[in-house]
């Protein structure tokens, strides 16, 4: 039997920044506005949709981490810039991931790359990140913050790291190996930037470094446990829902942990395990075939067993707060944490069985 997340009421972020964040809110916008103003010659609407139509989740997350330790009252002008400046990096990493991927797709719009071009897309996700960067330079205003720095620098390395371990094929192709590889992976593309978020949140209000760095591993496990569950909707969820292709991962030849967990039960000679092989080339799967691969992937053991696996990520996350007061922000980590794994899916495909 498989693991099936439940369907929570409204989507906690969006409750979170039209309640706790309220009062942040009009201030990040207006910061958020000033940033981008620079760069107003070179972008367009392709751009300007992906700040509009995301859910701000790894701003929110610094901001509840800043509030977590400052309390109530108006929050200090740089843990606002630095909320924006670390949505900038993520846009910054989206662009480029469609580039990478070569994807037409995301957040239910056209891509940047698709629209405008690899090359053009390159730089405009280069300008993100620069202006990122100054971002997180502008919020210092004493020699402690310096590390802040230092601690932006080495995730945006990070993430690059992450891509091109993600690009690397391994030789072994053996399930043990591929499924540290993708911790590996999961911890630098996505995970390090959810910890940047709420390390970051918690320096920036004034917390102690030791507090800091707790907050940073409660964003780890939270990124972790995002990507999994990621992977576990490119196979079941409606890309009108995600905003991005269905089933891509199996398409790419990527081993995503859902994938790797289902070699050993689907065996040599299945599909997915040729594709994670490299026998067969998964771009090259037709529609019908994909669709029994991906159903076939979730009725099994491995695709309950990844879930069970971002759960638990999800509850170590929540275990890293519990040092900190337990305050009204505190319980809405908590529950981001909790939504990760029980955010709703519906079926990649209109008659499709789901499972996640």
């Amino acid at each position: 039997m498989t693991a099936t997340p439940h369907a929570p009421a409204p989507d906690v972020c969006d409750r979170i920044w039209s309640g706790l964040l309220a009062d942040d809110r009009p201030r990040y916008e207006e910061i958020l506005e000033a940033a981008l103003a620079p760069q107003r010659p070179y972008l367009t609407e392709t751009e300007y949709g992906l700040y509009r139509r995301g859910k701000r989740l790894r701003p929110a997350v610094l901001l509840l981490a800043a509030r977590m330790v400052h309390g109530d009252g108006p929050l200090p002008h740089k843990v606002l810039q630095g909320a924006v400046s670390l949505e900038m990096l993520h846009v910054a990493t989206l662009i480029h991931d469609d580039v990478v991927d070569a994807s037409a797709l995301r957040r239910g719009m056209p891509s940047v790359n698709a629209t405008r071009g690899a090359e053009t897309a390159v730089l405009v996700g280069d300008l993100q990140f620069v202006a990122a960067i100054r971002g997180f330079a502008d919020s210092i205003d004493r020699d402690s913050d310096m590390a802040l720095v230092k601690l932006v620098l080495d995730t945006a390395f990070e993430i690059c790291c992450g891509e091109l371990d993600e690009l690397v094929v391994d030789p072994c192709w053996d399930p043990a190996v591929l499924a540290d590889r993708y911790w590996r992976t999961a911890e630098r593309k996505t995970a390090s930037l959810f910890g940047l978020a709420a390390e970051s949140g918690v320096a920036l209000a004034g917390g102690r470094t030791s507090d800091a760095r707790r907050a940073g591993f409660y964003g780890r496990r939270l990124g972790r446990a995002f990507q999994v569950m990621d992977d576990l909707f490119d196979l079941a969820q409606d890309p009108a829902v995600s905003g991005k292709p269905y089933g891509a991962d199996l398409l790419r030849s990527r081993a995503s942990l859902p994938l790797i967990h289902a070699m050993a039960e689907l065996g040599a000679e299945h599909t997915v395990s040729r594709v994670l092989r490299g026998e067969r080339v998964g771009a090259e799967l037709g529609e019908d075939e994909l669709d029994r691969a991906a159903a076939e992937v979730r009725a099994s053991g491995g695709y309950a067993r990844a879930y069970a696996d971002a759960r638990e990520q999800a509850l170590d996350a929540i275990e890293y707060l519990r040092p900190f007061p337990a305050n009204r922000y505190r319980h809405a980590l908590e529950e981001l944490a909790l939504q990760v794994v029980d955010r709703p899916s519906r079926p990649a495909r209109p008659n499709g069985e789901n499972h996640g």
